[in-house]
């Protein structure tokens, strides 16, 4: 009787150790995912990648491949993911998110709507629209079903909807999901707050996109000043404003205007996302485009060739941002009197078309 009495006790020794391991390898990655979102935050998108991913190795072996908590770590790095354009990696990472939180959850709780929302928005950077629509309305339905009106989460959805939207051409449509959603950001987080600099970003390019410049710059201009405020005047968030707000004067003939612009845009860039990124590339073609309508091209040509060699090294020779880099640089060669390369880049254009669609 005294030995069953000192293994029962040896036994509830071993499994309060094991209660007890459990719950430290939870905390642990429940910090490790906490500091993945942090460094996404600041576009360390390698810091993050890093650091995800021993969140995930971790619960996988701590609770098994098909377990919640898992689809929380991979939705995260989805997020890295498609924060890079690495849309591939983004597709995998969140299906796979989806397809756990479709196992244990019931369809309308709330949890999935993450999953839903994420693979919605990697699917509408790729253009696949119809799949992207039934995701982001059934993440918006449940989110509606579930909670206020109000709430950031249905800000969240209507504002990914939005941009579904946009993208598609149904700017009537986008338009007004964006304003609900910046009402709803603004009574769940307050009027100055990032998310709602985000939504008005949107609407600034969605008037941008339909030629309202005079709507467009005062929201790009509010937006830089939240985004230089709360998340700092190094980050993606306002390079990327200060970039489209260069866009905006560059259409406009306002060159003088755009170039400091770009510049900073350029350097916040380099700094933040490393000097081969295609956010890069995208700022110094359009810094090109801003000299070769100077007609300095000596300053253009240099800029189209190394964001050529950029995007070519990170998104492939095939990759539309390419095709779009080589048309413009082809309309300066033409400019300049070198008609056999440009017609070369021409023709490479339309070799990337046909496979992969139309350029913007």
């Amino acid at each position: 009787m005294g030995i069953e009495i000192k293994r029962a006790a040896l036994l509830l020794v071993s499994m309060a150790a094991a209660l007890v391991l459990g719950a430290c390898a939870g905390v642990d990655t429940e910090k490790l995912r906490s500091q993945a979102t942090e460094q996404l935050r600041k576009a360390n998108f390698t810091a993050a990648e890093e650091v995800c991913k021993k969140a995930l190795e971790l619960d996988e072996k701590r609770l098994g491949k098909d377990h919640q908590t898992v689809a929380a770590d991979l939705a995260i790095l989805g997020r890295v993911y498609l924060k890079q354009g690495r849309y591939v990696d983004a597709e995998q990472a969140f299906k796979r998110s989806k397809d756990i939180r479709e196992k244990h959850l019931a369809p309308e709780l709330l949890a999935l709507t993450e999953s839903l929302d994420g693979l919605g928005l990697t699917y509408t950077a790729e253009g696949k629209f119809d799949d992207a629509a039934d995701l982001l309305e059934q993440s918006l339905q449940i989110r509606e079903d579930n909670l206020a009106g109000t709430s950031a989460q249905v800000a969240e959805s209507r504002n990914s909807l939005g941009r579904l939207y946009f993208d598609a051409g149904n700017w009537a449509e986008a338009e007004a999901l964006f304003k609900q959603a910046e009402k709803a950001y603004e009574k769940a987080l307050g009027s100055d707050s990032p998310e709602v600099a985000t939504v008005r970003n949107n609407l600034a390019a969605l008037y941008f996109a339909q030629g309202k410049y005079g709507q467009a710059e005062p929201l790009y201009k509010w937006t830089l000043s939240v985004y230089e405020k709360s998340v700092g005047p190094e980050s993606l968030d306002a390079a990327n404003t200060l970039n489209n707000l260069g866009e905006l004067y560059r259409v406009q003939g306002k060159l003088a205007e755009a170039e400091p612009l770009y510049k900073r845009a350029l350097a916040v860039y380099e700094k933040a996302v490393g000097a081969e990124s295609s956010y890069v590339a995208a700022c110094l073609n359009n810094m090109a485009l801003m000299y070769q309508a100077q007609k300095k091209f000596a300053d253009a040509e240099p800029l189209y060739k190394r964001a050529l060699a950029i995007n070519e090294q990170a998104l492939g020779r095939d990759h539309i941002a390419v095709a779009n880099i080589m048309r413009n640089y082809a309309v300066l060669l033409r400019m300049t009197g070198r008609d056999a390369e440009a017609a070369r880049l021409e023709s490479q254009v339309r070799t990337i078309v046909a496979r992969q669609g139309t350029i913007n």
